[in-house]
């Protein structure tokens, strides 16, 4: 699975994640640091599956339940209207 964001969304790093802002709608969405590495993961073309796996041997955590973070932050772009499929 390949995402991008759409055109009128901007991202910004932060010390503490990242930053999208949607400037159709004039709207800020703010990742922590899990999920900033989740969207950057996915925009450079990664798998959930591989995103899973290396959060889960850097985070100490089950590839299952990093999958299921994956998962959670793939949903709430697409339902934001943040990211579209490639």
């Amino acid at each position: 699975m390949s995402i991008r964001l759409r055109p009128d969304v901007s991202l910004a790093e932060t010390a503490d994640g990242t930053v999208l802002l949607d400037q159709a709608k004039g709207r800020y969405w703010q990742l922590n640091a899990t999920g900033a590495r989740i969207l950057r993961r996915l925009l450079d073309g990664h798998s959930p599956e591989e995103i899973a796996q290396a959060i889960a041997a850097g985070c100490g955590i089950t590839v299952d339940h990093a999958l299921r973070d994956v998962t959670t932050v793939t949903e709430q772009l697409d339902r934001a209207g943040l990211a579209v499929s490639r």
